[in-house]
């Protein structure tokens, strides 16, 4: 599904999205930022990097900070390391083909590990949210950017009618593909747990000062804690 929509994929996100989805990433990485050059800084299911490479812009002031990004989706990679190479961004960050519910390191290695709109794609969740807190060092962060449902009246009523009847259709008559990506879009954010349930995930798995940033009326929301 993914490997279809690949070449729409960025130009739908900023597009249905308005271009505040690049806001987002800006916020995440102000709020969860670079601490040190002395580790590296991860983000899984980077799709076509966007979140890499924001953290790569953000520690270019640390030379020796080194960015990876994973993903199962080959195409969605093809396409992020053209990005990276427009960037310049090939000296220190490097995109691996690897599944989060496995990921190719060895334990507590990175000072970030984030995942931007695609930890709720990972087959199983909670072992992804677990293989990510794994390869953090102790006193890490673990941020985890996800669509979700705003609650304000009459905003979430307008966005409920935009997200699940306006938007599939114009990403799938754009993006056509016969998975109809763009109606499991609504349907995966639906299922998967938003605000305090969340919250909880990331303290039932370990994680310390868990917090909650809502962006955007709360059509996006930034979950972080720590790896104590």
């Amino acid at each position: 599904m993914f490997g279809e929509i690949a070449g729409w994929y960025d130009f739908l996100n900023h597009m249905l999205s308005l271009g505040v989805d690049r806001s987002w990433r800006g916020k995440t990485v102000r709020l969860v930022s670079p601490q040190d050059s002395a580790s590296p800084i991860l983000d899984v299911c980077t799709g076509t990097a966007d979140l890499a490479l924001a953290y790569w812009r953000a520690s270019r002031r640390m030379s020796a900070v080194h960015v990876v990004g994973t993903d199962f989706c080959r195409p969605m990679l093809a396409i992020g390391n053209k990005k990276c190479r427009r960037a310049g961004a090939e000296d220190r960050l490097v995109l691996i083909e690897a599944d989060t519910v496995s990921l190719p390191f060895p334990d507590g290695v990175f000072q970030i590990v984030s995942a931007a709109f695609g930890l709720r794609n990972v087959g199983d969740p909670d072992k992804g949210l677990q293989e990510m807190i794994r390869v953090c060092r102790r006193g890490g962060s673990v941020a985890v950017l996800e669509f979700s449902m705003p609650r304000i009246w009459p905003f979430n009523v307008l966005y409920n009618w935009y997200f699940h009847r306006v938007l599939p259709r114009i990403g799938q008559t754009l993006a056509r593909n016969t998975q109809k990506a763009y109606n499991y879009l609504p349907e995966s954010v639906g299922r998967f747990p938003q605000g305090e349930a969340f919250v909880q995930r990331l303290r039932d798995a370990g994680l310390e000062e868990a917090a909650i940033y809502p962006f955007t009326f709360g059509i996006a929301t930034l979950y972080v804690g720590k790896k104590g």
